[in-house]
């Protein structure tokens, strides 16, 4: 009886149907980028300073007139010591300060020429070239390299999940 009651048992096992989910996903993507051209500039003013003691300015050290297109332009001072045979010191520093610069235009997504002040920082913009990237049907994935300033991402992701 035990033994009708096993292969009864086997037999009602083997003849109900396996419940299985599978579950495929396939996901692909192609991201190209090329950089655009930057500029940060900033003018750096002209200035100037005097310092001295026991001294006479017999000319005073002068700026220019700032005109657009041009620099300021200095004249240097001119001492004398106001007391001979006292010690004595002076100090006359001038820096230029950066020209009006003309305006830059953007040419057919390039600028053909960035400002250059006293402190700038420039990024060259990217070149498309040969840039592609594909994936086929098949999963395959194709990226052709472009010139400077460009990036090419792409990936494929296949998976497999059984329940």
């Amino acid at each position: 009886m035990n033994r009708a009651l096993l292969v009864l048992g086997i037999t009602l096992a083997a003849a109900l149907p396996a419940k299985a989910d599978i579950t495929h996903k396939i996901q692909s993507s192609v991201q190209l980028t090329v950089d655009g051209a930057g500029s940060v500039a900033n003018r750096v003013p002209s200035s100037l300073a005097v310092s001295g003691s026991n001294v006479t300015l017999d000319t005073v050290p002068a700026m220019g007139t700032l005109t657009p297109g041009s620099a300021v332009g200095y004249t240097p001072g001119a001492f004398s010591i106001t007391n001979a045979g006292d010690s004595f010191s002076y100090s006359e520093s001038f820096l230029e300060g950066d020209a009006t610069p003309s305006a830059t235009t953007v040419t057919g997504g390039v600028v053909t020429a960035l400002p250059m002040l006293g402190s700038t920082t420039t990024t060259s913009g990217g070149v498309a070239g040969n840039l592609a990237g594909t994936i086929d049907s098949g999963s395959e994935l194709s990226i052709t390299a472009g010139g400077a300033g460009t990036t090419a991402i792409g990936q494929v992701v296949t998976s497999i999940t059984v329940d």
